[in-house]
């Protein structure tokens, strides 16, 4: 929104994270985003028609829920099929999964774009990144 882009849409499921989006974005004096209170497992009809939805920890926070965590992952892939256009893009940032496993739960409908530099780290050895951070487009 800084950089002047508008049609801006936050969510979450909890009221609370939208009041205190709310409070930032007026102490920012932003006024191009709007803030909806949505459970992306489960979101309205409204909740539609993206050309970009990005995720940076929502996934991670599904996948550690003990209630049935793969099938909230299969949702959750469902879900962000049906808000996002063809040719939508997707950004993900992860510190739970790797590339290959991001690569593998979004394997059906989408296609990696780009991956994104992260910081690497070495032990022992050998290298690797603590984050994940991926663009998919939706074939």
């Amino acid at each position: 929104a800084k950089f002047g882009f508008s049609n801006i849409t936050g969510i979450d499921y909890s009221p609370s994270a939208i009041q205190l989006s709310g409070n930032i974005i007026e102490k920012e004096g932003l006024s191009n985003i709007k803030l909806k209170v949505e459970d992306f497992l489960n979101p309205s009809t409204k909740l539609s028609g993206f050309h970009i939805c990005i995720d940076k920890g929502t996934f991670d926070a599904i996948s550690l829920n003990p209630d049935n965590a793969i099938e909230k992952r299969k949702q959750y892939v469902k879900s962000l099929s049906r808000v996002l256009k063809v040719k939508g893009f997707f950004l993900i940032t992860s510190c739970n999964w790797t590339k290959e496993e991001l690569l593998n739960e979004f394997s059906e409908g989408f296609e990696l774009f780009e991956e994104l530099r992260t910081p690497r780290f070495s032990f022992g050895g050998r290298s690797g990144n603590s984050v994940a951070a991926l663009v998919f487009q939706k074939t």
